[in-house]
């Protein structure tokens, strides 16, 4: 602010040395400055002083104008890479569900969630119903329905279908109305999945088969 002040002063010196010289400094009726009829006899309130402040004034912003200008010009780059990839992120994160991919048992398609972080494949009582699979005792879940407090049973032999390949495999039943199907970390490992991002597909080495990632309007049921 120092500094543009400064600038503002030699500015303004050197616009007076230009400026019209006034011969009655005390006269109230030389200048009539934005509608003021009378400015007294005050030193501030002459036309040359209100000239003076007035350049002065204008030189300021002036600057401050152009400082703004500069800064918003000269935008790093990376910033800007910075904001486009955010604003893609964005709009990818709304066309892609998180980690869905389409799969088929007992005939039916099922919308499978794949989730690292859960170690048994996990199915709802609805989806377990609708496919009518055959139930457990919750008594006889074993050790992993300790991790998974929702557990209301278990389900032994389910077929499922990836791509061309039928797999056989079991899964807990969970009171979760907003699963279907979820493949758990064993499956994965035992069917030596790669979960590839960038191309946006689930592969089955184990199969040699692959599953692309469910976008919204793609789902079942949308």
């Amino acid at each position: 602010e120092m500094e543009l002040r400064n600038k503002a002063i030699l500015q303004q010196k050197r616009r007076l040395k230009q400026a019209t010289q006034f011969v009655h400094k005390d006269s109230a009726d030389l200048l009539p400055l934005d509608g003021l009829t009378r400015l007294g006899t005050s030193k501030d309130l002459q036309p040359h002083s209100v000239v003076q402040r007035r350049l002065l004034e204008g030189n300021l912003n002036k600057l401050r104008g152009e400082a703004r200008g500069q800064s918003a010009r000269v935008q790093s780059p990376l910033a800007k890479d910075q904001d486009e990839k955010i604003e893609k992120g964005e709009d990818r994160k709304k066309e892609t569900s998180p980690l869905l991919i389409q799969c088929q048992c007992q005939g039916q398609v099922l919308k499978a969630t794949v989730n690292t972080g859960c170690l048994p494949n996990l199915i709802s009582k609805r989806s377990l119903k609708q496919l009518g699979l055959e139930e457990v005792s919750a008594m006889d879940c074993g050790e992993l329905s300790l991790s998974i407090p929702s557990a209301v049973g278990r389900v032994e032999h389910m077929e499922l279908q990836f791509g061309q390949e039928t797999v056989l495999c079991s899964a807990l039943v969970v009171d979760d109305e907003m699963l279907e199907f979820c493949i758990g970390l064993q499956t994965l490992l035992s069917l030596k999945c790669c979960i590839d991002l960038e191309e946006g597909v689930l592969r089955f080495k184990a199969l040699s088969q692959e599953l692309p990632f469910l976008h919204a309007s793609e789902e079942p049921g949308q």
